[in-house]
Order: C-alpha cells, then sequence, then structure tokens
C-alpha cells in the first residue's frame, strides 16, 4: 500500500534555508564534543601514570647527602614512576618496611636486612653501592686517636681519657656500626658520663658534637655534603680501617606479606638501581668539591 504525502509535510523552501543555517551550529557542537572527549581521555591517562608512586623507606645518609634529589629525577623521568622518600634511621626504615607503610627499603646494615628477608619481610635485596664510615671530632684531637691502629683502639682512647662521644642512639646503621665497634673494643659505653645519646639523624648529631667539642661516627657522604653548609669546627681524625666499610643495600617489601605492596614498580626501582643506567648515575654523583660519595658495586643475584 502506498500513502501520499500532503504536500504541506514537505519541507518548504522557507524551512530548508533555516535548516542549512542550523548546519555550522552543529558542526561546531560536534566539534566541541569531540575535543572534550580527546581532552578527556588524555586526562585519565594522566592522572593513571601520575598514580605511579612507590614509597622508599631509606636512612637519613642518602637523604643529606642529595643522593636522591640527584637520582630520583632521573628514574622518574624514564619510567614515569614516583617515588617517594622517607628518610629515617635503618632500623626504624625496615620496620617501616615490614609493616607495610613503604613498598621498597634502601638501607646500609647488612646483617639487619638479610635477618628481615630471613624472617619473609622483603624480598630480592642486593648490593647497590658503598663508601665509609669516619670518626670526627674536635681538631686538636685531644685523645690523640689520629694515631690509633684501628677504629676499636680509637674507641678505647676516647674512653680511657673520658672524651665526650656523641652517639646517633636511633637503631640507624650507623648507630649499629657504633656499637659493634664499642662491643669489640669490650666496652660498654651507655650510661657514662661522657657518652651523650643524640637520638637524631647523623646531620644533627654532628651539630651536637661540633657543640659539646666532642667525637662522633659519621658516614663519609653526610660529612662530606654537610660540613661546610653546617660550619662544622670538626675534622676527620680517624679513617680506612676495613671495619668502617659501609654496605648500602636494596630490597623490596614482599607482597606475600603485605598484599598492598605496589611490588611491579618496587621491582623497577630496584633493577634500576642496580642496571647500568643506575649505577653510572650513582658513581657521577658528587659533592661541590668533586669528591665522589658512593661507589657503585651492584649484584644483579639477589641475596
Amino acid at each position: 500500500m502506498v500513502f501520499n504525502l500532503p504536500v504541506r509535510s514537505m519541507a518548504s523552501p522557507k524551512c530548508l534555508l533555516k535548516l542549512i543555517g542550523l548546519a555550522p551550529l552543529a558542526l561546531l557542537v560536534l566539534f566541541a564534543g569531540l575535543v572534550l572527549v580527546t581532552n578527556f581521555a588524555n586526562f585519565t591517562d594522566l592522572a593513571w601514570a601520575g598514580g605511579k608512586e612507590i614509597v622508599c623507606a631509606s636512612t637519613t645518609s642518602t637523604e643529606n647527602s642529595g643522593l636522591f634529589a640527584y637520582l630520583l629525577p632521573i628514574f622518574e623521568g624514564k619510567t614515569g614512576i614516583t617515588v617517594k622518600v622517607v628518610a629515617r634511621g635503618t632500623g626504624a626504615a625496615i620496620e617501616l618496611g615490614k609493616r607495610g607503610d613503604a613498598d621498597v627499603v634502601f638501607v646500609h646494615a647488612r646483617d639487619a636486612e638479610m635477618k628481615a628477608v630471613e624472617e619473609g619481610y622483603f624480598v630480592n635485596r642486593r648490593d647497590v653501592m658503598y663508601n665509609d664510615f669516619v670518626i670526627v671530632g674536635p681538631p686538636g684531637d685531644p685523645a690523640k686517636i689520629k694515631t690509633a691502629g684501628s677504629a676499636i683502639e680509637a674507641f678505647e682512647r676516647i674512653a680511657s681519657g673520658g672524651h665526650t662521644f656523641v652517639s646517633r642512639s636511633d637503631n640507624s646503621g650507623t648507630n649499629i656500626k657504633e656499637l659493634d665497634i664499642w662491643k669489640k673494643a669490650g666496652l660498654d659505653a651507655k650510661g657514662r658520663k661522657w657518652y651523650l645519646e643524640a637520638g637524631q639523624g647523623m646531620e644533627k648529631t654532628q651539630r651536637v658534637a661540633d657543640e659539646k667539642r666532642a667525637y662522633t661516627l659519621s658516614d663519609r657522604s653526610t660529612w662530606l655534603a654537610t660540613k661546610d653548609k653546617d660550619r662544622l669546627d670538626l675534622a676527620i681524625l680517624f679513617e680506612g680501617d676495613p671495619i668502617l666499610f659501609n654496605q648500602y643495600g636494596v630490597m623490596a617489601v614482599n607482597p606475600g606479606k603485605n598484599p598492598n605492596a605496589r611490588y611491579t614498580e618496587a621491582m623497577q626501582f630496584i633493577n634500576w638501581l642496580v642496571a647500568k643506567e643506575g649505577q653510572e648515575a650513582i658513581g657521577a654523583f658528587k659533592d661541590a668539591h668533586g669528591n665522589r660519595l658512593f661507589i657503585p658495586n651492584a649484584r644483579l643475584d639477589a641475596r
């Protein structure tokens, strides 16, 4: 069956002109919609990329020395992963990882690190770099440790003369090393009148030693990075003993223990640190006087 439409239902020339006049407006609306959709897609992509963030619990020496300020922009530019650093003493940094408040831990107390790995809190621990500890004190060196034959003898001279020694006393890697030297010297310094417990990070502990005209154990990187800035009237008085070797390691929080850990991104960070690019960046990092603060020594096998 065929229906014949009335002539009046057909578009008049006047109506057609109106429709043609609206066409540019319709195209403009369509174009604006396409731009909006495209921008929204770009925004969501950026928001997703910006969400790639990991928390790195690390020792104060890597922060105070400026190492992270140098390394992280290189890593972030390559991967798009933002690394938020929480600087604590080594013991506190390991505890943050154990609780799941960090995704990766970068510290310097190998025995404590390996113990935490064996307990199942961390995986894929790797050596990254090293430097050394130094004993600093008043330039006049009242305890005469400069001529000591070992770090143990230097500590013995400080103790026997009752010369003031400032300890970090914060369960950091430096504090762990200091206590180990006292133990090897057969001395229990805690509670002695000349033994001050700062309970602070390395830079603040150095300031206390400066104020008290005292000795302290420091890591070379923090010492070199802060001595001029803080105008410390102290000097390196003992160095070079093998017992003062200072190894840094990195390890990922075990996702089996902490399911919320960003393990994939943490491993990207670890793998970058121990690979050629990361190791070269660490080796290239120097202070204002051209001193290398860390020596890269990564091995690719996890342990």
